[in-house]
């Protein structure tokens, strides 16, 4: 018996099965008809109407001596590729590799990506109220479901379960050994929390806790009760799934 819940995140429109590559010369903007050009598109016809490429041509601006900027942005986003490679880049050198993004146009797809995984969970924080594990799932899941390492975070909570703070406690190869109780309670006793939710990733996409994820657990869980800050929640954070210890009735071990 295990809490795993999944969701889907497609987008509107994309170029996932436009796979043939176009001339150069007719991948031109400037020599596209007036209302096929993306920002004129954009302005015309709204911005659901454009296609994954077209809505990064827009931010690349300007294409390369060999390659357009529609070109690029096509190339980027067939055949998946704004799930398989865009959505997972957090680092600027991921992106200076691809052919064509020098650091400028780098750091404006970087900075498109961020706010995307921003806006996906943006919410008044004195209207969250983590009450359920769906809840923190959603909130937590534009953040670490692409993440390539684990992270592992504290949200600290007033009496009313509403968020007051998210502290990252540690990144990298996450272990009972690597994170200690005192680490991840320390910000919120500075915070004046009144309980926490821990929460983690795991990069394979599969949330289906680990053994060392359970005994973690159950340290962090005696220690909020000794502390009287009731840990109300461990949740891993899966590809669009995750495991909840409280869903799972596996809290109190």
């Amino acid at each position: 018996m295990t809490a795993l819940k999944g969701g889907t995140y497609g987008p509107g429109h994309s170029d996932f099965c436009n796979t043939k590559a176009s001339n150069t010369k007719e991948e031109l903007i400037k020599d596209l008809p007036p209302e096929e050009r993306p920002r004129e598109k954009l302005i015309t016809r709204g911005v659901g109407a454009l296609t994954d490429g077209e809505l990064l041509a827009i931010l690349l601006r300007t294409g390369t001596a060999s390659q357009s900027a529609l070109a690029i942005g096509r190339e980027l986003t067939q055949d998946g590729g704004l799930y398989k490679r865009l959505a997972r880049m957090s680092r600027i050198e991921e992106l200076t590799q691809i052919r064509g993004l020098g650091q400028a146009k780098a750091a404006t797809v970087l900075a498109a990506l961020e706010l995307g995984r921003r806006l996906a969970s943006a919410r008044p924080l004195d209207k969250l109220h983590f009450g359920d594990p769906e809840e923190v799932a959603a909130y937590l899941m534009p953040r670490l479901r692409y993440a390539t390492k684990e992270q592992f975070l504290v949200m600290m909570l007033d009496t009313k379960n509403r968020i007051i703070g998210v502290e990252i406690i540690a990144e990298g190869g996450l272990s009972n050994t690597t994170l200690h109780p005192r680490d991840v309670f320390r910000p919120a006793i500075l915070q004046h929390a009144s309980a926490i939710v821990v929460a983690h990733n795991h990069p394979s996409g599969d949330p289906s806790p680990s053994e060392e994820d359970t005994e973690l657990t159950k340290q962090l869980f005696a220690a909020g009760q000794v502390l009287s800050m009731p840990m109300l929640d461990h949740v891993i954070i899966g590809d669009g799934a995750y495991y909840s210890f409280q869903e799972a009735g596996a809290l109190k071990i």
